[in-house]
């Protein structure tokens, strides 16, 4: 590969490992993996009327498998693959080798001088070669074939074979014979219509470098100490983003594209705080997705998907069924969005539909009136397992009613910037009857927090969402200061890397299990600027140092960590999207400032 002046590039270096971080492109479906000396594409494609032929997406058989590449004798040869952002080096003792991305659907080898044998397997039920490679038709009908491939090169091709495979898969050998600037590409689609074009190879790769060079460009500096992790969390939040299809109405950062295929509500929040910094409508955009599919009774889906929304799933145990959503976030976030791009007719075109989803809280999720809302589906609080939910549902929780208030403070200022002055008034005042509600309705005096209710009954469960009234800003001097002691207090939440999602003192605390121990970065995120708001700017700069050593700790970034060791976990996903979009604006916030953290 041609030497790379783009520093961003050279800084990224081997940073996509291949094996849990695949190589991927803006836009992009298609994931490259490693697999020993070949190569496996995967897609990120829930297909999920099709799981019972193929399998869910997260043990699916890859689309292309054991792309290998032999010399002429039919040996294999080993390859050292190297990954940056813009391509794959693959060194071999036969010369150099590059793969990158010619458009969102299309891979482009580029092939050294000399014969060579190309091999591999793909989920197809049939296909026909022709004279530059050829192609596999999708058919809905036809098990298992349900995306258009197509593979071709402008090389002399000396021989090309398809057959049927032991598993149902089509097996390709391709020998060809290569010269300057030859290169095969392969070509996956939903589409009826294939890409058969191989372009020059120079011209591939240039504009490879110029897309990601001109993406890291773009970004907001920060000191040195935070540099190396800054731009690879850059790379996973435009690596991680999928062009629109079918529901899915705009292009949208999806939490993984290895472990979650969707837009999930309050993973688009955090990433759009991060897209705030280098594109106003990608940031506002993540908002959007979610509000083209709000309900006319104002309720916002839990997540979409390519294949539809999530509004309702059964509850955990159980054959009931209930609405499922995320915590209401999206007016704060708005306003989060607003005070970095300045942009007032975002706010005008989405203040009515906020208002509406304010109200649904309180009409829909309040069965006994009493001003409190409820969750009555564990996943819409987004702590799925949390041991909050163990004894049932619904459960009126102190994160829910102090996530409304942070919305309702935000819906008083989006109103006065608008030029509502009264309607402004009006939401300030339920902000501040609400946090009065919530202190007369959770508050322990004898323990110092917040216990959430089953039936008015305490759930005695110690976690930092008992900690969460500190948040509104609201609180009486003498609650807030039992919250703080509880925040840093070594036995319970100030652990070496804060903070757990139960306190490390509770029996139920388990550091590696979900939302019953570790740490996540979102909730410290929130933490940090709650602890700001609260007028504890000193307490904010320790979390925030505390969260950037976290994730600088490990060379990926991941879905949650373990408050103790700082590690990943072991089933939490990696190059995960709202923990980079976390890192990328912490990271910001403490250059701007002048101090290490």
């Amino acid at each position: 590969m041609r030497k790379i002046r783009s520093p961003f590039l050279q800084t990224l270096k081997g940073r996509i490992n291949l094996e849990s971080a695949p190589f991927t492109d803006r836009g992009s479906r298609l994931l490259v993996f490693r697999k020993g000396n070949s190569l496996a594409i995967r897609l990120a494609e829930r297909w999920a009327k099709w799981e019972q032929e193929v399998g869910d997406y997260h043990q699916r058989t890859p689309m292309v498998d054991g792309l290998t590449i032999s010399d002429a004798s039919g040996t294999p040869l080993e390859i050292r693959p190297t990954a940056f952002p813009q391509a794959i080096d693959i060194d071999t003792r036969r010369g150099e080798f590059w793969l990158a991305f010619s458009d969102d659907e299309t891979l482009f080898l580029r092939l050294p001088d000399g014969e060579f044998i190309i091999t591999f397997r793909v989920l197809a039920g049939e296909g026909s070669p022709d004279r530059r490679g050829g192609q596999f038709r999708g058919d809905p009908e036809h098990r298992r074939n349900h995306r258009n491939v197509a593979y071709t090169t402008n090389a002399r091709v000396l021989s090309n074979d398809i057959n049927g495979d032991s598993d149902g898969c089509i097996r390709v050998r391709m020998r060809i014979r290569s010269e300057a600037d030859s290169g095969w590409t392969l070509n996956i689609t939903p589409r009826l219509g294939l890409n058969r074009s191989v372009p020059p190879a120079n011209g591939v790769l240039r504009e490879a470098e110029r897309r990601w060079h001109e993406w890291f460009a773009g970004v907001p500096p920060v000191k040195d100490c935070y540099r190396p992790h800054y731009y690879y969390a850059w790379w996973v939040l435009r690596a991680g983003l999928i062009h629109s299809r079918f529901f899915l109405t705009r292009e949208a950062m999806i939490p993984s594209k290895t472990q979650y295929i969707g837009a999930w509500q309050w993973d688009s929040f955090f990433h759009a705080l991060a897209y705030r910094h280098v594109d106003r409508t990608l940031a506002e955009n993540q908002l959007r997705i979610m509000l083209d599919h709000q309900r006319e009774d104002g309720m916002i889906p839990d997540a979409v998907h390519d294949e539809g929304v999530v509004t309702e799933m059964p509850l955990p145990n159980s054959l009931a069924v209930a609405e499922v959503t995320k915590p209401p976030l999206i007016a704060w976030t708005a306003w989060q969005l607003h005070s970095v791009t300045g942009d007032r007719d975002f706010l005008d075109e989405i203040y009515e539909p906020l208002c509406r989803w304010n109200r649904w809280w309180f009409e829909k999720n309040d069965d006994d009136r009493d001003g409190i809302a409820q969750y009555n589906h564990p996943y819409s609080s987004g702590l799925d397992d949390s041991p909050i939910w163990d004894r049932g549902m619904p459960v009126e929780s102190p994160d829910l009613n102090t996530y409304l208030v942070m919305s309702m403070d935000a819906l008083a200022k989006i109103a006065r910037t608008l030029g509502f002055a009264e309607e402004g008034r009006k939401w300030e005042a339920q902000a501040e009857a609400l946090a009065d509600n919530i202190v007369r309705h959770f508050w322990d005096p004898r323990s110092g927090v917040f216990w959430p209710t089953r039936n008015h009954e305490p759930i005695r469960v110690l976690t930092p969402f008992s900690l969460f009234p500190l948040l509104t800003g609201r609180m009486p001097a003498a609650i807030a200061g039992e919250l703080l002691r509880h925040l840093f207090c070594r036995e319970e939440f100030w652990t070496e890397y804060p903070i757990p999602s139960v306190a490390k003192n509770d029996p139920r605390y388990a550091p590696t299990v979900m939302w019953r121990g570790p740490t996540w970065v979102n909730i410290n995120y929130l933490f940090i600027l709650g602890l700001e708001q609260a007028g504890c700017v000193r307490d904010a700069r320790r979390l925030r140092k505390k969260t950037l050593d976290l994730i600088m700790r490990n060379k990926d970034i991941y879905e949650y960590y373990h408050p103790e060791t700082g590690r990943n976990c072991p089933r939490a996903a990696s190059v995960f999207g709202w923990s980079s979009a976390v890192f990328v604006d912490l990271a910001i916030r403490a250059s701007r400032e002048g101090n290490a953290g």
